[in-house]
């Protein structure tokens, strides 16, 4: 008889195990093709279950998608939790913010493509999961960064800024070197991830934030005063 705990991957036997290869299947599978052009039999394959198993966790495409997007802003939330929870003054506080963002997106670079793609599908007015979304992170990040804007703002450290504006300015910066990475490697002939020229985007974001948010200093300046 097979011991207990040796069931093969795909199994019933092996939940969490098997979800979250169906998930990490699915993530790749939803970025390069998108909902319209995914496959479920391609994502069981990459997953190594089959079809059967994936349709008991997850009772149709829609909703595999919807959990790949509750995986992808869930992560996200988790990632910037902890950043969000410190007690930091303003400025130190929203350059971690940004940073644990930034960091998050580069661990996982195929996430923004499906962000993106929701975003468009939701804009033509299909079935979406935007509205969920939207209330179960979007909002209480933006009321949690706004938030520190205000604390800044008040303390003077910080320009006055319409946080409306300024947030969403502040995540396009983060992510859009993501987004951007094929057009960018064509353009230049380098390789835009590699972790040399990931970690220098990384400090010109965040300096490019300083700039645009603290009175009268970047990071540079701050740190040529110190």
């Amino acid at each position: 008889m097979r011991a207990i705990g040796k069931s093969r991957l795909g199994s019933r036997g092996r939940p969490e195990q098997s979800r979250a290869a169906i998930l990490h299947a699915a993530v790749r599978e939803f970025a390069h093709e998108g909902i319209a052009g995914a496959r479920t039999d391609a994502i069981a394959r990459a997953a190594r279950v089959n079809k059967a198993l994936l349709y008991y966790y997850f009772k149709d495409k829609e909703a595999l998608y919807g959990a790949v997007l509750d995986h992808v802003f869930g992560g996200l939330i988790a990632c910037v939790d902890e950043v969000l929870s410190r007690d930091l003054p303003p400025r130190d506080k929203i350059l971690a913010y940004a940073g644990a963002h930034f960091d998050y997106v580069a661990n996982h670079p195929l996430y923004p493509r499906i962000v993106q793609a929701e975003m468009t599908r939701a804009g033509r007015g299909s079935v979406n999961h935007l509205g969920p979304i939207v209330r179960k992170y979007f909002h209480p990040l933006f009321s949690r960064v706004a938030g520190i804007l205000k604390a800044g703002q008040a303390a003077g450290e910080f320009r006055a800024v319409d946080p409306l504006q300024f947030v969403p300015s502040m995540i396009a910066v983060i992510v859009f070197y993501f987004t951007s990475a094929p057009a960018m490697r064509v353009m230049t002939g380098k390789d835009p991830m590699t972790s040399e020229r990931v970690a220098k985007r990384r400090a010109a974001v965040l300096d490019f934030i300083s700039a645009a948010l603290f009175e009268g200093s970047s990071i540079k300046q701050r740190g040529a005063r110190r």
